[in-house]
């Protein structure tokens, strides 16, 4: 219990800095009130895992601490651009996000559309910045995951097959397909951004990713269970709006017990991953696997 305190104050101590990273970054300043739909749609709300994620693996392999929160902070600007995308009418058609009304209900459709277009920018500004304090290689390979994580093979790829799902029968093999390019994709690029803010050898490096993508599809199979298993209010989004999207989830395919020992299976193997890397500080790594096992939202 002790341990699992000093994880917990770990995990907000470190969401606070995100947060005051995040709103020094995100400036208010953008014409026409762009920069007020910016900030709405990434502060004063969601769980930060992928920055999280990035801050715990950067620890672990003693990499630098300002491309570790820049990596972090960019991260978060590329998810929460894609769920204002996401959420759009074109899109998925929702309401609710963290708790409020989607961008483009409190801002308009233009806005929120311009709104994640320049949250994507402004990512990728952040880990090229001018006063050095990234190296350039770094801030390359950098660059280079997380536009790999986000593009056609990776989150947008996902999105584009889970928008022709609608409908359609997807076996395991398919369902496992779309979300680790959907959700999965960018849950590993946070840990591996974070080891590429230091150096580690290739075991690590394998294991790392290994954690990274199976607690990337854990963190999916509990998503589609607290989607029929938890009221909108603590979900913070629409509850039930796949099943009336007719869109497969691991639930529909599993049913709900099988899904739940999926999601076991998964974390379980996401532990054996860290215990196999050689690293010597993974138990913030562990508690946040924990954690998205068992989270209510």
């Amino acid at each position: 219990m002790a341990e699992e305190s000093v994880s917990a104050a770990w995990r907000c101590a470190q969401q606070e800095r995100v947060e005051q990273a995040l709103s020094a970054w995100v400036s208010a300043d953008a014409p026409a009130g762009l920069g007020e739909a910016m900030r709405y749609a990434v502060l004063d709300g969601g769980k930060r895992l992928r920055p999280l994620l990035t801050l715990a693996v950067s620890e672990a392999v003693e990499g630098a601490p300002e491309a570790a929160m820049r990596a972090a902070c960019a991260l978060e600007l590329i998810h929460a651009y894609s769920l204002v995308h996401d959420d759009m009418p074109c899109m998925d058609n929702d309401v609710l996000r963290r708790g409020k009304p989607t961008v483009h209900v409190a801002f308009g459709e233009a806005q929120a559309l311009l709104a994640g277009d320049a949250l994507q920018a402004l990512a990728f500004e952040l880990l090229v910045p001018e006063d050095g304090s990234v190296v350039p290689a770094m801030s390359a390979q950098l660059c280079r995951q997380l536009a790999c994580a986000a593009g056609a093979a990776g989150m947008a790829g996902g999105q584009a097959i889970d928008l022709a799902s609608v409908g359609t029968a997807l076996d395991r093999a398919g369902l496992e397909n779309m979300h680790r390019c959907k959700t999965g994709a960018l849950l590993q690029a946070s840990v591996m951004m974070g080891a590429a803010t230091g150096e580690c050898d290739a075991q690590a490096l394998r294991s790392l990713r290994e954690y990274g993508g199976v607690l990337g599809l854990a963190f999916q199979v509990v998503d589609d269970i607290l989607d029929v298993t938890t009221d909108s209010a603590t979900l913070g989004k629409t509850a039930g709006k796949d099943a009336a999207s007719d869109k497969p989830t691991f639930v529909s395919l599993m049913g709900l017990a099988s899904a739940q020992s999926c999601a076991d299976e998964l974390l379980a193997q996401a532990h054996q991953a860290l215990r196999q890397s050689g690293l010597a500080q993974t138990e913030n790594l562990h508690a946040l696997a924990d954690w998205v096992g068992r989270r209510a939202s």
